[in-house]
């Protein structure tokens, strides 16, 4: 079904991963490895890995530097931080760096099962407790993201403004749907639309450009 490796110095957590794995996708091949050196050499002979769970803290990382590197030596193959990290930067800075999700190491199994599913979906999956959780005054967005100009805002349709919000806690497509009870096809037309008002290329900028943007104030117009 799906090649998946899980690169994580921690025996018990790797087990409990691949149990994950396991029950929630029957049939998958499931490598492990214990560093950022054997990850990338695992990556140049498995160019047909389908996902990289990846920890943040594991020797050789040094931080995001090693998903910059791994992200580098394999383009092609999507990575997920899996982490204890709970900092809302550093999972905004992963997903800049070019990780296709965060998943913290707490979270209760089912949301992981549906956080790697999202993810082989081909969405971008951020946690949303920590997505929504920001401190008075502070601002999270990093510098490297998109500006968004009042303007860019009042240019979207109240709809486009709520999926946007859904957007920005982390739902998929299908989530937002359900949510706004609106067709699938319809919140992905959205989507193309908010992209190209925001003038934003990807999910992730429009993401990461209105990480701090007050909903409530713009719904009530």
């Amino acid at each position: 079904m799906y090649k998946i490796l899980i690169a994580d110095d921690h025996p018990l957590f790797r087990e409990a991963i691949h149990n994950v794995i396991s029950d929630g996708f029957p049939g998958s091949e499931v490598m492990e490895t214990e560093d950022l050196d054997s990850a990338l050499a695992m990556t140049q002979g498995h160019e047909d890995l389908d996902l990289i769970l990846l920890d943040l803290n594991m020797p050789g990382m040094h931080g995001l530097n090693g998903l910059i590197n791994l992200r580098n030596e394999a383009p092609t193959i999507p990575v997920v931080i899996v982490s204890a990290e709970q900092d809302k930067q550093v999972v905004l800075q992963a997903i800049t760096y070019g990780a296709v999700g965060f998943i913290t190491k707490s979270s209760p199994r089912k949301q992981m099962t549906d956080a790697i599913q999202q993810i082989l979906n081909g969405n971008v999956y951020l946690p949303p407790d920590i997505i929504r959780s920001q401190k008075p005054g502070h601002r999270s967005t990093p510098r490297d993201a998109p500006q968004l100009q009042p303007e860019m805002l009042e240019a979207l349709t109240r709809k486009q403004l709520q999926v946007l919000e859904r957007m920005t806690k982390g739902d998929s497509n299908k989530q937002i749907a359900f949510t706004l009870t609106i067709a699938e096809t319809t919140v992905k037309a959205h989507v193309s639309a908010i992209l190209r008002k925001l003038n934003v290329h990807n999910r992730v900028q429009a993401i990461l450009s209105a990480g701090d943007i007050d909903f409530a104030a713009y719904l009530r117009r």
